[in-house]
């Protein structure tokens, strides 16, 4: 909803994404027309902001990686994410992976079947529990070749996993051939932010939870960009709402550069 609100109600667009209209549909686009204030509040605005820049981010460091020869690119926990059905590039230079719950993934086939998008050939969909299921056997088994490079994304999904399942899977993403590497969001601890984004930390956790999806874990930067390097990733950029801000909306959203509690990270798996 909120993706589809950033193509309606925002000028100019950061991340294009008419799929998010057909997904929400007819009815719900109407509503955000028809009451544009309901998205408009500081929170909200603060929140569409940081979801279409991460993305933004996620998707060209895919193009920087494609420009390199990565021909795989796996979309950890996709969720509604729509990049396979606006992909650019040609289905013989870029495959698509898209790693979820299968329940999540029969809503998502569902939604999309109702909108008219046909599923791509070069998708694949990788039906998985991270916090039960091996990464790699389950891609392997979709079609992945480990022994080529490869480019994930994993947005919204760090915070609401254990701490050594995130690591596991950093760990996989680091095992890849070189020119392979990640973007990542995450969520600072909140004993290190200022005391309004701690507020703001606790309300939002409180009401993730009580949907069912408690917020889990969280890094300090310095800490996860040592442990990134100690499993053979290097951080390219660590980007706050600030810098989002001045690099995807020319530094006119204060309210996304008040984020302080989340963090887009890219690193690439160093040459051995």
């Amino acid at each position: 909803m909120r993706r589809a609100a950033h193509q309606i109600l925002d000028q100019p667009v950061v991340m294009d994404d008419p799929i998010a209209l057909r997904i929400v549909g007819s009815r719900r686009v109407a509503e955000i027309r028809g009451n544009p204030r309901r998205y408009d509040s500081a929170f909200g605005r603060a929140l569409r902001f940081f979801l279409v820049a991460r993305a933004r981010c996620a998707e060209d460091a895919l193009t920087a990686a494609v420009d390199r020869g990565v021909g795989q690119y796996v979309v950890l926990g996709a969720g509604l994410d729509t990049f396979a059905y606006r992909n650019p590039h040609a289905p013989d230079r870029l495959r698509v992976f898209e790693v979820d719950f299968p329940a999540t993934q029969t809503w998502k086939r569902e939604l999309l079947h109702r909108a008219g998008a046909a599923e791509p050939a070069s998708l694949s969909f990788v039906p998985m529990d991270f916090e039960r299921d091996s990464l790699e056997m389950k891609l392997c088994a979709a079609g992945f070749r480990a022994d080529q490079p490869a480019f994930f994304s994993w947005l919204g999904v760090s915070m609401y996993l254990a701490r050594p399942t995130v690591s596991t899977t950093l760990a996989f993403v680091a095992k890849c051939p070189p020119q392979s590497g990640i973007t990542l969001d995450y969520m600072r601890p909140p004993r290190r932010l200022p005391w309004m984004s701690r507020i703001a930390f606790f309300l939002v956790s409180r009401r993730v939870a009580a949907a069912g999806e408690p917020w889990r874990t969280w890094f300090d930067p310095d800490e996860l960009a040592s442990e990134l390097r100690a499993l053979g990733l290097e951080p390219n950029e660590d980007l706050d709402g600030a810098a989002l801000d001045a690099r995807y909306f020319g530094g006119r959203q204060p309210s996304l550069g008040r984020n302080r509690i989340a963090r887009v990270i890219t690193a690439a798996v160093r040459p051995a």
